[in-house]
């Protein structure tokens, strides 16, 4: 391999360990590789000349190249670790350098702070907060039309817009969850408590949608919120838990009834059994706050309580 493509030694380490890395994600799959796919500098073929300054090794030797980056980027550069990946991007190179953030001492939580997450209300705490998906969907909703439009027309102005709008939506979600993501731990932080979420591995094979629903649920960016939310609680020393997702919006919190009737609207919550009556995923959030405080695996055994902005009525 060497000889072949000219590499030096421990560039050839970097390419057999990419390999490497790559057959254990699927052992049954002949992975391919992108010609301008991402590779990988430890601190033998790179090396910081200067804070604005990085020495990479190319096959042509190596090459002093300049470094532009915020202050935000700046403030951490200090504690970088000695392994980035060079990522070639839209005419750009990025690299991707790993830093090393302090962790506040995890506190002992005074309750829980549940958290539901769905499509049309991204998430929904205990305390009746929610955060709307309106924004979202409707910009995603936009955007495919607007593909759906250009590609049609196959022009190369049209070409040219597609490729102008291209991860846009995807910046703008991912911005939406960061914002999320910093509002709930900031929460669960300043009222001592831990934060509860479901534990909704698997839930895209699970769960089955209408075909009107199929494009919404394929772009719903629920596993990055909640990767955001976690470390952005671990930084802050903010425990998560996770809880068995089953019956949290079916489930009555005064009388423990549990039915699929009990949500005869994606946002309305009505008890068969005792007449309570509320917002859905707040009164699911308040299931999955107590589900967690309780260590149970069934929303029968979810303790009475009250939900803010519920009401009961008598049927």
């Amino acid at each position: 391999m060497r000889d072949r493509f000219g590499l030096s030694s421990q560039m050839a380490v970097r390419a057999i360990a990419k390999t490497c890395e790559a057959y254990k994600r699927d052992r049954m799959i002949r992975p391919t590789f992108r010609h301008h796919g991402a590779m990988v500098y430890d601190e033998r073929i790179m090396a910081w000349k200067s804070a604005d300054t990085v020495s990479l090794l190319t096959l042509s030797g190596r090459i002093v190249v300049p470094v532009r980056y915020s202050s935000y980027q700046a403030a951490r550069l200090d504690r970088r670790q000695g392994q980035a990946d060079l990522v070639y991007r839209d005419g750009t190179f990025y690299l991707y350098v790993t830093v090393d953030v302090p962790e506040a001492d995890p506190f002992d939580p005074e309750g829980f702070l549940g958290v539901d997450l769905g499509m049309v209300n991204i998430a929904t705490d205990s305390d009746g907060t929610q955060h709307s998906g309106a924004v979202v969907n409707g910009l995603r909703h936009r955007h495919r039309r607007l593909r759906k439009r250009l590609q049609a027309k196959g022009t190369k102005s049209s070409r040219r817009l597609l490729k102008q709008r291209r991860r846009k939506e995807s910046r703008f979600a991912r911005h939406t969850n960061h914002v999320i993501g910093k509002q709930i731990v900031a929460n669960a932080k300043d009222t001592k408590r831990a934060i509860a979420l479901e534990d909704l591995q698997g839930i895209r094979d699970r769960c089955t949608v209408r075909k009107a629903q199929r494009a919404t649920f394929s772009s719903w960016s629920l596993f990055q919120l909640r990767s955001f939310i976690a470390y952005k609680a671990q930084r802050e020393g903010v425990p998560v838990v996770y809880v068995d997702p089953r019956n949290t919006s079916r489930t009555c919190p005064i009388c423990g009834h549990v039915d699929k009737r009990n949500r005869p609207t994606q946002s309305r919550f009505l008890c068969t059994s005792c007449g309570f009556a509320g917002l859905a995923d707040v009164i699911a959030a308040g299931n999955i706050s107590r589900r967690a405080a309780l260590s149970q695996p069934y929303a029968s055994e979810i303790a009475p309580a009250i939900v803010p902005g519920a009401k009961s009525h008598t049927l």
